[in-house]
């Protein structure tokens, strides 16, 4: 048997939900979860199903035929994963370690059903921790005349280890649009909330002088626009005039840890839908 995961989009109209679930049932496969959404602005529907199925079937004809039976149909946009296929995910990093850990610790100890084949650094800080992962580790400099032999080099990698997504742990480089175009709403990123306020290298300082009393951080698909993707997953927490600038900061990458985590596993289950520049997230 395969088990396996359908995401599906189309405009909303009825019939859907029965059609899709007999067509299952005709292909006597098994549905373990069945979840579903209306953006009645927009008048589209949204779908999230996993089931069981026989796996010479799925194989052979199933994922043709329900494209052309009911797909055309209703004008469906399909997406079918293999739940026993672990996804490939790319990391690239800067300097700053925090989430870098989070992810591999997560990955470890079995919490994140991906596979890791390299981190990616303009620095060579943190190979120490690939190299205590046993993960391969490219070190690529940034240097301002040769972005474009750069931008080769990382699709080069990805080409090469035939990556499905890429996780930024905190990588402090603008990524080419060549990159982005290749991995449309595939590219995980992870910041402090504090923009558009407090821009620049030191946002803790600033909101620490400007007397904040929440701090936040964001994940988000990576688009042309920076820091504009589709959100994923955001969480805040309180400081106080108590609080110190190193509390700051702790308290900041502690978020930074938890939602980026929370994004990259939302994203391996299958449960993120982007729908223009919006996430659907299901449970």
């Amino acid at each position: 048997m395969s088990r396996i995961t359908i995401l599906m989009n189309c405009p909303d109209q009825k019939g859907i939900i029965a059609d899709v679930t007999n067509y299952i049932h005709k292909n006597k496969g098994n549905i373990e979860y069945i979840d579903q959404y209306v953006d009645r602005v927009n008048s589209i529907f949204f779908m999230r199903l996993e089931c069981e199925i026989n796996s010479k079937v799925f194989n052979e004809t199933f994922k043709k035929e329900l494209n052309f039976s009911i797909g055309q149909k209703y004008s469906i946009d399909f997406n079918i994963y293999e739940n026993e296929l672990k996804p490939k995910m790319g990391i690239m990093v800067s300097k700053y370690d925090h989430c870098l850990y989070d992810i591999l610790s997560r990955h470890q100890s079995g919490e994140l059903n991906v596979e890791i084949p390299f981190i990616i650094s303009n620095h060579n800080t943190l190979k120490h921790i690939a190299d205590t992962f046993k993960i391969p580790f490219f070190y690529i400099p940034i240097l301002e005349k040769t972005k474009k032999k750069i931008s080769d080099k990382h699709l080069k990698i990805f080409n090469k280890y035939s990556v499905d997504f890429i996780v930024l742990a905190r990588y402090m480089q603008i990524i080419p649009t060549s990159i982005i175009k290749k991995f449309q709403n595939k590219i995980i990123n992870i910041h402090h909330s504090f923009l558009p306020a407090f821009p620049g290298a030191k946002p803790y300082h600033s909101a620490y002088e400007r007397g904040v009393k929440i701090i936040g951080a964001t994940s988000h698909y990576i688009t042309e626009e920076l820091d504009a993707g589709p959100i994923i997953d955001q969480d805040t927490t309180q400081v106080s005039h108590l609080n110190s600038i190193q509390d700051f900061i702790g308290k900041g990458r502690d978020l930074e840890r938890i939602v980026l985590s929370n994004a990259v596993k939302l994203h391996v289950d299958r449960k993120v839908m982007v729908y223009k520049n919006k996430t659907i997230i299901f449970s």
